[in-house]
């Protein structure tokens, strides 16, 4: 046999290799429950897509029960043959509610008796300086990307532990690794989402339960056009980096790896990024070099 055809023969085992380890792991959530927030749009629409398509039982959860109900019916109409699929449940939940997530939680798991896998996906962004910057703003972004995630956490886990399994992920952003100008507020939220989850995994791996803290770039999402201004405000801004960013459902295919793999720590972002995360760990005093002249450019910009 030539050394082309032998070549040509490893490539082609380690790619069906690759594509077997990724079809087991897939096939483990299989029946899975995942209750998935932030579900009527943008990521938390595409995690419904692929966790759906790999056989989850998903439960949708956000404010606009019509966007809700539109992601269900669109997830009843794909053609999926390679796995037994279930009926898509909505369950309506606002994450700045935190009294009424106990009570959420306890619907949830009356449709199927579980949670597997709970989605912190649900968030706000947020555009403005720290001078300018309303207290309420700080709350706000806070209180959905921040208390509204432990509040639903803390209300699954107790399922969890008596179970002795499940895996939580909270959907952060690379700015909970390293903070950008005028996005204070949501630099804020993230870092404390990073915290709060990283303590919560070494306290629960005695119980079996996984967490994965998942920090993406820029995604095409309406998060930027949905982000408050520093008076509170709709921005209704589409950034350049959001339009040119990474499509939801490479990240949301990503997230479903992350829960398969049971990965504590994933950064989804091109290399450019990840060697950002490296130098603000690293390099501290380069970095705030870097930030101080990003942040004299947009003030140009924006005077001008």
């Amino acid at each position: 046999m030539s050394t082309l055809a032998v070549t040509a023969a490893a490539v082609g085992a380690i790619y069906l290799t690759r594509m077997a380890l990724q079809w087991l792991r897939e096939s483990s959530l299989q029946d899975r429950v995942v209750l998935i927030t932030g579900a009527s749009s943008g990521l938390g629409e595409a995690c419904a897509h692929v966790f759906y398509k790999a056989g989850a039982k998903v439960i949708l959860c956000a404010r606009r029960v019509d966007q809700l109900e539109r992601v269900k019916r669109e997830l009843q109409q794909l053609n999926v043959k390679q796995t037994q699929v279930h009926e898509p449940k909505v369950l309506p939940f606002d994450l700045t509610d935190f009294d009424a997530a106990a009570d959420k939680v306890e619907k949830a798991v009356g449709f199927h008796g579980c949670i597997d896998v709970l989605i912190n996906n649900g968030g706000i962004s947020s555009r403005g300086n720290v001078l300018d910057t309303l207290l309420d703003v700080h709350m706000k972004v806070m209180n959905v990307n921040y208390f509204g995630q432990v509040a639903l956490t803390k209300a699954v886990l107790h399922h969890m532990i008596s179970a002795r399994r499940g895996h939580i992920v909270a959907v952060s952003s690379l700015q909970g690794k390293f903070a950008l100008p005028f996005r204070a507020a949501y630099g804020a939220s993230k870092h404390a989402l990073q915290a709060f989850f990283d303590c919560l995994r070494a306290e629960v791996a005695q119980y079996g339960i996984g967490v994965s803290v998942v920090s993406p770039g820029y995604i095409q999402t309406d998060l930027s056009l949905n982000a408050v201004t520093s008076a509170g405000d709709r921005n209704a801004v589409m950034d350049a980096a959001t339009a040119s960013g990474m499509t939801p459902e490479y990240v949301a295919n990503q997230i479903l790896q992350a829960v398969a793999r049971r990965q504590d720590d994933v950064v989804v972002a091109p290399l450019l990024y990840r060697i950002v995360v490296l130098l603000r760990a690293l390099q501290p005093n380069l970095f705030f070099w870097i930030m101080a002249r990003r942040a004299r450019k947009e003030d140009k910009l924006k005077s001008s």
